[in-house]
């Protein structure tokens, strides 16, 4: 750490923080076509993979490192969660959101299958990676961090993740959006309801709610929101956690003290987003902020070396986001869903917040506001099936 440009915890921070906030910036004044198709996440990730591997900041032994995870993770979490609105999704997708759901189950089943096909080439602990690209596929980056630190994967089996994630979407996203083109014959071929349509253009008008601009006090609420949660769940996971220890001792395989405190702080953060809590503006915004340093902390940790499990590891990852696809048009056939809202449910899973929106836009504008409620429907479900199923995948494979 001594021999590296930049080590102290200070300066490690401002890399962190400039190398998320420089990509923005290049988005936004330069307009360049290609954040269209790739996301600033993964220049975000990779910029510091280079910096560290170059000898600019430590890859490892920085305090910061630890931080993001004590009290980085677990603020967004809370922050992200708090504005989990299911009512209002369901009163306007009604059955699109089971839709959402069948993605859901198949992102768990395509993680096992195609974990199973393809383990033989990667290293004995890409099942982790794997649970880190399901914790995406179910609701977004933020899960994925949070998979991660479950699952104890690796920064490299990380780095595999956010490839592999950015690399499907650029197929998936065209594919989503190319949907609209076929609506009329797969909504005859689904037996779509008359009236469905207009009756969620409907719902989502009288569902519109202005969010109203933050003050000072709202950013404090949200503060010790965030830090009381974080604090009351590492307590509790301590304790649960030494129980089950004494108990259940088989079970700490799976349930590990790091998995009991997020599970904690989604469980407490899911219940106060049906509070009044959940009206405090910018919680989301500000939580997606969190997660793109912490995305870029991971990849200050990780080594070049881990990108020759790549072309494995993207081998699976198409598989199993077409047994994805599979389930949602599955679910569209057996809910009598239209084509839109199958299209924003795949969406919500695969892109989350971030291509939700872009998918309603395209498909069907009145939905845009509900999509980001769909992602976070995702989110909320994330934390708790994706290290599911990077275990069943490492269970399936044997390992």
């Amino acid at each position: 750490m001594d021999d590296v440009w930049i080590s102290s915890p200070g300066g490690v921070l401002a890399v962190l923080c400039a190398v998320a906030a420089f990509w923005f910036v290049v988005d936004q004044v330069t307009q360049w076509k290609l954040f269209q198709y790739v996301p600033p996440l993964l220049f975000i990730y990779a910029t510091p993979v280079f910096l560290n591997n170059l000898e600019v900041i430590p890859s490892s032994g920085s305090p910061v490192y630890s931080g993001l995870s004590e009290f980085v993770l677990p603020a967004f979490i809370v922050l992200m969660l708090i504005k989990v609105d299911v009512p209002a999704a369901v009163r306007v997708m009604g059955k699109g959101v089971l839709v959402m759901l069948m993605g859901t189950a198949g992102v768990v089943v395509g993680c096992v299958v195609s974990y199973v096909i393809v383990h033989r080439w990667l290293a004995p602990d890409a099942w982790t990676g794997f649970g880190a690209l399901a914790g995406s596929w179910i609701g977004g980056t933020g899960n994925m961090a949070a998979a991660a630190e479950m699952l104890n994967t690796s920064p490299e089996q990380f780095g595999l993740a956010v490839i592999a994630d950015n690399v499907v979407y650029l197929v998936w996203l065209p594919i989503l959006l190319a949907s609209k083109n076929v609506a009329d014959r797969f909504n005859k071929w689904t037996r779509v309801p008359e009236g469905r349509l207009r009756m969620m253009d409907t719902a989502a008008e009288v569902n519109l709610e202005e969010q109203r601009i933050p003050e000072m006090r709202d950013y404090l609420y949200l503060v010790a929101v965030a830090v009381g949660v974080t604090w009351l769940s590492t307590l509790l996971a301590a304790r649960i956690f030494a129980l089950t220890e004494a108990t259940l001792p088989g079970l700490q395989t799976v349930l590990n003290e790091s998995t009991w405190r997020i599970l904690l702080i989604t469980t407490i953060s899911l219940t106060l987003s049906t509070t009044r809590i959940s009206k405090l503006p910018n919680a989301t915004a500000l939580g997606t902020a969190m997660i793109y340093v912490f995305v870029a902390g991971m990849g200050a940790r990780a080594s070049v070396e881990g990108l020759a499990q790549a072309p494995a590891f993207l081998l699976g990852a198409f598989i199993w986001i077409f047994i994805h696809g599979a389930f949602c048009i599955a679910g569209a056939k057996i809910f009598r869903v239209d084509v839109h809202s199958a299209a924003i449910a795949s969406a919500a899973n695969i892109g989350a917040a971030a291509s939700a929106p872009i998918v309603a836009a395209f498909h069907r504008p009145s939905l845009v506001p509900i999509s980001v409620l769909m992602a976070l429907i995702g989110y909320a479900l994330g934390n708790y099936l994706a290290p599911l199923a990077g275990h069943f995948a490492r269970i399936a494979a044997g390992q």
